[in-house]
């Protein structure tokens, strides 16, 4: 990955941050050297490896962008993400250079749940299992734990191609959703709201919770 790439892996993306990526890259000679080498690898870019931000090598980021934002439809990934799962497949065509002939790779890929989307994530699971808002001490706490299982768990995604066909499937990862129920729900005070819980619609049925 070029040093200072100002677009982080799974970011979403818009024009204004296509043409903002751009604009970045076009000021720093050391970024479109790097870029100008990973389009090349990819297939993107036919000219020399460059430090100066040419048309060719416009045009080779707004193709790379446009196969990037198919293919993200159903796999949302980075740029620089993109550009290595390219090279791993052997370039756009999958190196077979017309013949078609079939070709394979693998891709790895961290997730890593940035602190805000965690957050929002472990608030309403809380609000919903313990029926309050998450203290500070919390939110850190299972950020960190749902940060570290999906450390460990990384998706492997290994693709097959044939000619303009291309399959893949895709493997491991964690469910975050689920994971932090599992947490959360094991948790004493969750444990004791289950009892209580089951305590009064009990009651209730026996008519006694009045």
């Amino acid at each position: 990955m070029p040093t200072g790439t100002p677009a982080p892996a799974g970011s979403t993306t818009s024009q204004s941050d296509y043409t903002q990526f751009l604009s970045v890259i076009a000021k720093s000679p050391a970024l479109i050297t790097g870029y100008s080498k990973l389009l090349k690898s990819a297939g993107y870019y036919k000219g020399k490896i460059t430090d100066k931000y040419t048309p060719a090598l416009q045009k080779a980021f707004t193709k790379a962008e446009e196969d990037r934002l198919y293919i993200s439809a159903v796999r949302p990934m980075g740029r620089d993400e993109f550009l290595q799962d390219t090279i791993a497949l052997g370039g756009i065509g999958g190196g077979s250079g017309g013949g078609g002939g079939p070709t394979s790779g693998v891709s790895k890929a961290t997730r890593i749940s940035n602190t805000t989307e965690a957050a929002a994530l472990i608030e309403s699971i809380i609000q919903d299992t313990l029926g309050r808002k998450a203290t500070a001490a919390e939110l850190k706490k299972y950020t960190a734990s749902l940060q570290s299982a999906q450390k460990k768990a990384p998706t492997v995604t290994k693709y097959t191609s044939a000619g303009t066909s291309q399959t893949s499937q895709t493997t491991g990862g964690i469910n975050e959703q689920q994971y932090l129920i599992d947490k959360i729900s094991g948790t004493d005070e969750a444990k004791a709201n289950k009892v209580l819980g089951f305590y009064e619609t009990f009651m209730n049925a026996l008519g006694g919770g009045r």
